[in-house]
């Protein structure tokens, strides 16, 4: 049973817990179980909406535009640092203060207009890059100072380290801006922080400015020199002359060597020609090409020619032939030589255009070796006058960057720590962290809807809706009799089986017998609010109950629109109220031996009443007073009468009844009937005469009975007995 907390007065002291209707002073307190239970009810309502409400945020934060975050940090100087020069104002971070007030500085426009100023052309188009894609046809690309993106600077907390955070649809962009206010940062603390208009600083200033002129002027001269000259620098010329004419003259000693031995070659061929010598004899021709196939096919066949020849006669037919063959082939071997003949004076001429090619080019050298020794003066001179006018540009430099550090050394309280680096992945959207919104998200949804249910449904579910709410008293819980067949229902007590449905009952038996303030004989009305509430079961088994401890009990069927005892005891409806009031309703002094009346005893010390037919409107015959005189007249006979009833939501005729009764039991079916109704009902039969004695709930499971109520019992006699319903 839910606990029950009341509302204490003005006075301070604890009003009493009321159960005749006054609600305004009961508070239910809902316990970690009863929301276990409201959750698991609704299980297969709330989950589908929590699962597509999480489902759709999910899907919205996914789709979100990928931002990057890339962060750089600084350090500032220590506090306690010392500055021992008096001359030196020591701006170091000494309080909150003085840390807002620089990162006020990193925050503010000024430095973000830094920023935008310092970007390059190309660094702006890799701002650009992300918006290219979904950029329309003919519009322009963000601005400058648009794609900066969330740029902030935070201090970490008891340190003396900011951190300057960027967020950009871009991680080379978000690293670009981060690293990029820092080096702005520096650079106006450089130019703010330190002292202004130093004679020194200034006049180094002015004579690196006149130096870095007179270095360009010079190094613009040099290289005009080079280029009207086609120099790339003097030493570098001489080598590539001097490498000029280490080739040439390789090339053309090679030449003339080949042109020697092929002049040698030719003057030997006209001397064996002009000797009448056979030309077979010089290596050249021999060698060239298929001469000595040739040479040794001649041979072999003069050698044939002579063997023939003493066989036979110079006009045989053979002979004939080896002569032709001779002759082709003789006439073969002289081509052969005036094409190799051709052939070598043909390289001697290309040899000799080389020769004479390769030594143009010599000459050619050789002047560009004299023209670049007449230029080294002028060019050294020149080259001279540019690395003093750089040196001393850079001397002048170096004086200045030492003047100004040191004039600015100690009044720089800030150093970069850690640049910033491209993200590898965006920081939105989180899937992990979706994920667990979406989570988080379905669980509120899911416990919101059930929750709120809960609070909306006013339907019995519990002992506190029974005595809270309602305001009477929990006479029993009877459990859900699933596994039981529709037969048995109406007959556990008295079919004397051990089961928690049966104890249920004589739990409920017990508490009439606690509430009932009435000596026997006396009547108990058992009504409900709608059909299908356990009314006629609740009936026959608590009758059965007073029956099974000795009582002398009459179970009369009053719900003349829809009777059902007589079937549960399988017997016939054509004798009972009904038939008796169509006999003239005469009370006799038996009434078992009355026929129209028709009592039929069921079980030991339990009887059974029928309707004895249906009726439209029984209210004829129950507002009549023989009605009233027939139930008084049972008394003398029986020591309880249990009478059924129609349900009260349904029809009026349970107040007819009710007021013909001593006592009335209210049957609530757990997550049946609205509180409301039944309250209204139960007021209505409260401003009768009789009793109520209170409510039975019916159907819960054991698992609803452990949950919604303290009353233990049914899983404390299953652990004992073993048993199972």
């Amino acid at each position: 049973m839910s606990n029950l907390t009341p509302s204490s007065p003005a006075g301070g002291k604890p009003a009493p817990v009321s159960l005749h209707g006054n609600d305004e002073q009961i508070v239910e307190r809902r316990t970690l179980r009863d929301y276990y239970v409201i959750l698991r009810e609704r299980l297969w309502l709330g989950l589908p909406i929590a699962l597509l409400v999480a489902v759709s945020v999910g899907y919205y934060q996914a789709q979100e535009i990928p931002m990057y975050q890339s962060q750089a940090t600084l350090q500032f100087e220590r506090a306690e640092r010392i500055v021992l020069n008096e001359q030196v104002v020591d701006p170091s971070v000494r309080s909150e203060m003085d840390l807002g007030t620089y990162i006020q500085i990193l925050n503010s426009s000024r430095l973000r207009t830094m920023i935008v100023q310092s970007l390059t052309p190309e660094e702006i188009k890799l701002l650009q890059r992300p918006y290219l894609k979904n950029l329309a046809p003919g519009a322009q690309p963000p601005t400058a100072a648009s794609l900066l993106g969330n740029f902030r600077a935070e201090s970490i907390r008891n340190s003396f380290l900011i951190n300057i955070t960027v967020q950009n649809r871009d991680p080379d962009g978000a690293a670009l801006i981060a690293n990029r206010g820092v080096e702005q940062f520096m650079r106006y603390l450089i130019e703010n922080v330190g002292g202004k208009n130093e004679f020194a600083v200034d006049y180094l200033r002015t004579r690196a400015e006149e130096l870095r002129k007179e270095s360009e002027a010079a190094e613009a001269r040099l290289q005009e020199y080079k280029r009207r000259h086609n120099l790339v620098s003097l030493s570098a010329s001489v080598d590539i002359v001097a490498d000029r004419l280490r080739a040439v003259n390789s090339a053309l000693t090679a030449v003339r060597l080949d042109r020697l031995n092929l002049e040698v070659l030719l003057r030997q061929i006209e001397k064996f020609r002009s000797a009448g010598g056979n030309l077979l004899e010089v290596s050249y021709i021999v060698k060239y090409g298929n001469m000595e196939a040739l040479k040794t096919q001649l041979a072999d066949l003069t050698k044939n020619q002579a063997i023939l020849s003493e066989r036979y006669l110079e006009r045989h037919p053979k002979m004939i032939d080896l002569a032709n063959a001779i002759e082709v082939v003789t006439q073969q071997i002289t081509k052969n030589i005036e094409q190799a003949i051709a052939d070598l004076r043909t390289q001697f001429s290309k040899v000799t255009d080389s020769e004479q090619s390769y030594e143009r080019e010599y000459r050619e050298a050789e002047k560009d070796q004299l023209r670049l020794g007449e230029l080294s003066v002028e060019f050294k001179s020149l080259e001279n006058q540019a690395q003093v006018a750089k040196n001393n540009y850079i001397q002048i430099l170096d004086r200045l960057n030492q003047t100004t550090t040191a004039k600015n050394l100690e009044n720089i309280p800030v150093k970069p720590l850690d640049r910033a680096l491209p993200a590898g992945s965006p920081y939105a959207p989180n899937i992990r962290n979706i994920a667990k919104t979406c989570a988080g998200i379905g669980v509120l949804v899911f416990c919101g809807i059930a929750i709120g249910l809960s609070f909306l449904d006013d339907r019995v579910k519990s002992a506190w809706d029974v005595e809270g709410f309602i305001g009477v008293h929990l006479l029993g819980i009877i459990p859900e009799l699933a596994d039981v067949p529709d037969s048995e229902k109406h007959s556990l007590v008295t079919s004397k089986k051990t089961t928690p449905g049966s104890e249920a009952f004589l739990s409920v038996y017990s508490a009439v017998k606690i509430q009932s303030q009435l000596d026997f004989p006396k009547s108990i009305l058992v009504t409900s609010t709608i059909p299908g509430e356990g009314k006629t079961m609740i009936c026959c088994n608590l009758a059965a109950s007073f029956a099974r401890h000795g009582k002398r009990v009459l179970l009369l069927d009053c719900d003349l629109r829809r009777p059902m005892l007589h079937r549960h005891y399988k017997l016939t409806n054509e004798v009972g109220l009904m038939a008796w009031f169509e006999a003239g309703a005469k009370l006799t002094s038996d009434p078992f031996a009355d026929p129209a009346l028709g009592i039929t005893k069921v079980d030991d010390n339990l009887s059974l009443l029928r309707s004895g037919g249906r009726s439209k409107s029984p209210t004829e015959l129950l507002e009549k007073p023989v009605f009233g005189q027939l139930i008084e007249s049972l008394k003398h006979h029986f020591d309880l009468i249990v009478i059924d009833s129609p349900p009260m939501g349904a029809v009026t005729d349970s107040l007819l009844i009710a007021s013909r009764t001593d006592e009335i039991i209210y049957v609530c079916r757990f997550n049946r009937a609205y509180r409301k109704h039944i309250r209204l009902y139960i007021k209505q039969l409260r401003e009768g005469k009789n009793t109520l004695l209170g409510v039975v709930l019916n159907g819960l499971s054991p698992r609803r009975i452990e949950y919604y109520s303290n009353y233990r019992y049914y899983r404390s006699y299953k652990k004992y007995y073993g048993a199972q319903s």
